[in-house]
């Protein structure tokens, strides 16, 4: 689960990032889920689509008052196949090791 929003420069740095892992993983399970904290439906769409981010968004357009950013508090979180939280706040290079990690033995 990736928590991002379009006016987030270091989410959206990210993003690369994110793809290049996703495409890599993707075959042998790994999914991601992006949840913005956009209020603007417009350019929550238009980031997606200039980032040519291909895996499931959704947002409740409430900003940064979105109720599931609350419940987890967190950037992101990366959970395993039986929807365990096994790692938070990664990026970059962390993320990488870690997805590895879980995913080594598939």
């Amino acid at each position: 689960v990736d928590f991002w929003a379009s006016w987030c420069g270091p989410c959206r740095a990210e993003n690369p990032n994110v793809i290049r892992l996703y495409k890599k993983y993707h075959d042998k399970g790994l999914e991601v889920l992006g949840v913005s904290l956009d209020d603007n439906k417009s350019k929550w769409v238009q980031a997606i689509m200039e980032d040519g981010l291909p895996w499931l968004n959704g947002s409740d357009l409430k900003g940064q008052a979105s109720e599931i950013a609350r419940i987890y508090g967190v950037r992101s979180i990366l959970l395993d196949e039986n929807n365990r939280i096994v790692a938070k706040n990664l990026c970059g290079k962390e993320l990488a090791k870690k997805i590895e990690e879980l995913l080594k033995s598939k």
